[in-house]
This record gives structure tokens, sequence and C-alpha cells, in this order.
């Protein structure tokens, strides 16, 4: 086995979430340093904190929840794309021959170096183009990651990208951390918290190099 790379956020007091999502918070409820038998604390956020998938419950009604997600499609063989241009959405022209024989593919762009610099949310993050949606559903992929907190960018409320994914059968996979990781082949391995009727869960995932 090669080398691993953790590829999660941590969850944290104050940490970065979508506008809008809860806010996260940990709480101490039992503490050494105060005279109690162990330490205990109280945790609060939402279900798309931090390192999350995106089960198609998060937009269909009657989509899978997070707890029924077939772990194969989160687990096996992953690609990861580097996308280097700051300041435009991920193209189709950004995929041209990189997807013959892959199932899974995590986009690498300039988020990442800018969540290593530090942890505030930025609004103008790289997301995916729609058309780029197309044609991964086309491809019949079973998950596709990015490192920001919303795969897309969409002023209109339709949520086109997630849409097209979701309705297709491929979980997405936000709020990556992929500063370290060169692109290329990879183990992908996720696993998800097995929240009940869940419309998203936060998830440990690692890539394990060959």
């Amino acid at each position: 086995m090669g080398r691993i790379y953790d590829i999660s956020a941590d969850i944290h007091p104050g940490m970065p979430s979508f506008p809008g999502d809860p806010p996260i918070a940990v709480r101490p409820t039992q503490q050494l340093s105060k005279g109690d038998a162990y330490n205990l604390s109280e945790l609060s956020f939402g279900s798309h904190a931090g390192t999350h998938i995106d089960p198609p419950r998060h937009f269909l009604p009657n989509g899978l929840t997070a707890d029924r997600i077939d772990l194969e499609a989160l687990n096996g063989p992953c690609r990861v794309v580097h996308v280097p241009d700051p300041h435009r959405e991920v193209s189709t022209g950004d995929l041209k021959g990189l997807l013959h024989g892959v199932s899974r593919v995590l986009f690498r762009t300039h988020n990442s170096v800018r969540w290593a610099r530090g942890e505030a949310f930025f609004p103008d993050y790289v997301a995916l183009a729609p058309e780029v949606a197309e044609y991964l559903a086309a491809a019949k992929l079973r998950l596709v990651g990015i490192d920001s907190q919303s795969i897309e960018k969409d002023t209109t409320n339709q949520y086109p990208v997630h849409h097209t994914l979701l309705e297709s059968d491929c979980v997405i996979l936000e709020g990556l951390r992929l500063a370290e990781v060169p692109a290329g082949e990879y183990e992908l391995r996720c696993l998800p918290l097995k929240l009940r009727d869940g419309d998203g869960a936060p998830c440990r995932a690692v890539l394990v190099a060959p």
C-alpha cells in the first residue's frame, strides 16, 4: 500500500460552512479539567458539514438516503483530475481523454490552494459547469467529488449540476481537501456517517496511492 492522503476537512467550531447551513458547534459536557470522570462533548452541525456526501435524497424526494448508499460507489479506484485555472468553472475541455475506464473522479482545483491558506468561506469558488455534469452523467460515473462546499454555483435555485448527477445515480462528494494530492490514480476510501434517512452525511475520506 502506498501513501495515504487524508482528504477530509477538520470539523471544529467556526469552520466554514455553505451560507445558510447550520453553524458547527462542539460543547464540552463533561471535562476532566473540571473534576469529571471523563471528557465528553455535544456536537451540533448540519448534514452537509465539512467533507460530506450528497446522496440522491438531497434533491430528489424519493432518492436514496445516506444510510442506503451502496458503499461500493464510495470505495474503489479513483482518478484525481487537476484543474489549475483559478478563475473559471470546470469545463468539458478539462476532461478530454481523462475519463476512459474511470468510475470515480475527484476535481482538484484552485479551491484546495485557498483552503490551505485559510479556512474562511469564499463565494468565488471553482465549481462544475452544467455541461460537465451532463458529460459525467453520460459517462456513467458512480461518484464525482470536488474541493468546494458545493459542486456548483447557481443563482436560480434550479441546481442543474446536482440534479443531473443525482438523477443518474452518481453520488456527489464535496468539501474535499486536495492541496497535497498530485493528479493521478488512487484508491478512494470514503465512509459517511450512517444517518438514517439522511439527505447528506459528513464523512472521513482518504486516498491511497498505488
